[in-house]
């Protein structure tokens, strides 16, 4: 059998060059091969065309031309012929245990796809705050499988800029962040607000206070989160607001470890109300400016959603204004 030759590649100028070159082969070659390799391995299974062609409920024509093209795509023969009946080549066979590895792990990913994707049983990728992980995420959940007792979740902790791009690069599903994000490619609700304290040590020097203003603790020392945490924002914005910027001398990525360098006596922090109280500090409400933070809930605009993760959406945005512990 004549089989149709691949014109020779042209030099590349670069390696750079012949590596995009090759890839884009590659690409190309996929792009002819594919639709082929179940036929492929239909007749290769039944070593008879005309039965592969039944089992397969295509015309027996439309498969022996699909055969002789992929010989021809790829120089080689994959059948010796007898009459009606084929038999492989030892490139047939070398070629076909590959193919059913492929087939099978597009098998593989379809089922998992599928199974997310079940009303009952599917999945949601959901992102959140640190802060929201130790009480408000676990309650949610908890209150969302009474009624969806079996959709399964994948979570995770993250701070807010880290999360919005996971949600642009479809890992996650829906994010719960703060600031509440303005941007044309996403979805955003607001869902509930937060109050910030001033957290000092408890042996400070304002720890007899209850209530304070931010500006009377310009000349204070400040931890706070890393920039591009939106705490830090906030943070930042509150502190411009009652007129100074905030002297900092220890960044962190957890709320909660901050608490901790307070109570050590290592500064003062704007931070949101602890899940259990810690010993060693004393936090003070802020009166002046308004120092809160809003929480809301994001998702990737025009991306349809599995029916699990629209179960799961509908459910947060009925807690508007309910999101977090009383």
């Amino acid at each position: 059998m004549a089989h149709q030759q691949r014109s020779p590649a042209r030099l590349s100028p670069s390696g750079d060059a012949r590596d995009t070159a090759r890839t884009a082969d590659a690409a190309e070659m996929a792009l002819v091969l594919a639709p082929r390799l179940a036929y492929f391995a239909g007749v290769a299974r039944t070593e008879h065309v005309t039965r592969a062609a039944l089992e397969m409920q295509v015309p027996q024509s439309t498969l022996s031309r699909a055969m002789v093209r992929l010989e021809q795509d790829l120089g080689v023969d994959l059948f010796a012929r007898h009459g009606r009946t084929v038999s492989l080549t030892p490139a047939g066979r070398a070629f076909l245990a590959s193919v059913e590895r492929a087939l099978a792990e597009i098998e593989r990913a379809a089922e998992e796809v599928r199974a997310d994707a079940d009303p009952a049983t599917g999945k949601v990728a959901f992102g959140f705050l640190h802060t929201m992980g130790a009480e408000t995420v676990p309650g949610l959940i908890h209150a969302f499988r009474a009624d969806h007792p079996r959709i399964r979740f994948s979570l995770v902790q993250n701070y807010g800029e880290a999360m919005l791009e996971r949600l642009r690069a479809g890992e996650l599903d829906l994010c719960l962040t703060s600031p509440v994000p303005d941007a044309p490619d996403l979805v955003a609700r607001r869902l509930d607000e937060q109050k910030l304290r001033l957290v000092v040590p408890a042996d400070h020097r304002l720890a007899g206070r209850r209530r304070i203003r931010l500006a009377e603790a310009a000349d204070e020392t400040f931890v706070t989160l890393e920039p591009g945490y939106g705490l830090r924002r906030i943070t930042d914005d509150l502190c411009k607001e009652a007129g100074f910027k905030p002297r900092v001398a220890f960044e962190g990525e957890e709320a909660e470890t901050l608490r901790g360098l307070v109570a050590a006596g290592l500064g003062v922090a704007l931070l949101p109300p602890p899940a259990v109280p810690r010993p060693g500090v004393v936090e003070l409400t802020v009166t002046s400016p308004r120092a809160a933070r809003e929480i809301g809930v994001a998702w990737p605009a025009g991306r349809p959603d599995t029916p699990p993760v629209a179960a799961f959406k509908k459910f947060l945005l009925s807690r508007r204004g309910n999101l977090l512990p009383g």
